[in-house]
């Protein structure tokens, strides 16, 4: 069995699928970290919509998408950046997701924890801003499931200096039911974040983020950092009062910083833990043995696939993680909602096959290979 596939070049070269998938098994809980996948949702491809419409989303494919995430011990980072929040699922969209998510969640015993951010408006006053997260905050604690504060574009532009941010968050942070998790998504994922926390200057920016947590240690649980950047986060994660978590949210470089050092560790909330579900939960019970060795010779491998999936513009990796998907037999089409399964190229998709078909990530691989063939077909590359 072989396959053509076109290259970065455009030249067509011959591929060997293997015939196997990797050997994984479900098990206990983990007990040495906490991990979160940020997952897609799955589109309804016979809904009569265009890019600027509302989402569609097939609701019953999305969820069981989740369940099979949870049937593996992970928890679901549930209407995150990798749910296509402000590209593609609008806030309408995104709280019925939570609330489906939630309740399905709470009917399996699977871990949620929820995105709340602005989306419901495009710009605003700070006073705009915080009602806008006010009114997500209270849905998502009204499903039952942790909040997350997602970095907002409304507040990136609404703000004129470090000063707003310590006044927004710490008026939301008063007032949480339950300590929340704090995003700080880098400008590679959304442009729009240029100069969170009031300045461009990484050190300023980290030194006022810090200050929100230093300011609410009781209602923060954790962080999640998504700067791409592994030092950075070590440093903030060192300098993070006791008590409160670091997740990391880097995909090109989790396996370090969830193995930690003699210093500490990072949890994890990653978008890469999607297509990775299976592989990544067996890699974290390995770790739960102390066996630091065996977790990194599992995960290791996985950066190539990352990094690939992530590469530039980083904000349309959620293409590769829906096609894998596709691949895998968790959905019956690749579409995406936003028309966004046109963001990358047919190169890239052929690299990614080849990457996810040599960790073994696909259940059934002759299905993977049937269905990558049909998209080549679709591009005109005939086997």
């Amino acid at each position: 069995m072989t396959i053509r596939l076109p290259g970065a070049d455009g030249a067509l070269r011959t591929y060997e699928p293997r015939t196997e998938p990797l050997a994984v098994t479900s098990g206990t809980p983990f007990t040495s970290r906490t991990v979160f996948s940020a997952a897609h949702v799955v589109a309804d491809p016979f809904a009569d919509v265009s890019p600027d419409s509302p989402a569609a989303v097939d609701w019953d494919a999305t969820l069981a998408f989740r369940r099979h995430l949870w049937s593996h011990g992970l928890g679901v980072a549930e209407a995150m950046d990798t749910a296509q929040r402000g590209m593609g699922l609008d806030w309408a969209g995104a709280a019925e997701l939570i609330r489906r998510s939630a309740a399905e969640a709470k009917s399996v015993g699977g871990l949620i924890a929820c995105g709340v951010g602005t989306d419901q408006i495009a710009s605003g006053s700070l006073a705009e801003v915080r009602a806008a997260y006010e009114e997500q905050l209270a849905l998502v604690e009204e499903s039952g499931a942790q909040a997350i504060l997602m970095a907002s574009r409304a507040l990136a532009a609404a703000a004129s200096g470090p000063e707003d941010y310590l006044e927004v968050y710490g008026y939301l942070l008063r007032q949480a039911a339950e300590p929340v998790v704090l995003h700080w998504l880098g400008p590679m994922f959304d442009p729009a974040l240029e100069g969170y926390w009031g300045s461009s200057d990484l050190d300023t920016a980290t030194d006022t983020f810090l200050d929100v947590i230093a300011a609410h240690p009781d209602k923060v649980d954790g962080i999640k950092v998504s700067l791409l950047d592994a030092q950075r986060e070590i440093d903030i994660r060192r300098r993070l009062p006791k008590g409160v978590r670091c997740y990391t949210g880097d995909d090109f470089n989790y396996p370090e910083l969830i193995a930690g050092d003699e210093q500490g560790f990072s949890h994890a909330l990653l978008g890469i833990f999607d297509p990775l579900g299976p592989l990544a939960a067996q890699a974290v019970r390995v770790l739960d043995t102390g066996d630091v060795r065996g977790f990194r010779d599992l995960l290791d491998p996985t950066v190539g696939l990352s990094r690939h999936l992530f590469q530039t513009p980083t904000r349309f990796y959620k293409t590769g993680v829906v096609f894998l998907a596709w691949l895998a037999g968790h959905q019956s089409h690749f579409s995406m909602v936003g028309g966004l399964q046109s963001a990358r190229s047919l190169p890239h998709f052929s690299t990614a096959y080849e990457l996810a078909d040599g960790l073994g990530l696909f259940p059934d691989p002759k299905l993977a290979e049937e269905r990558m063939k049909t998209l080549l077909s679709v591009y005109g590359v005939n086997q």
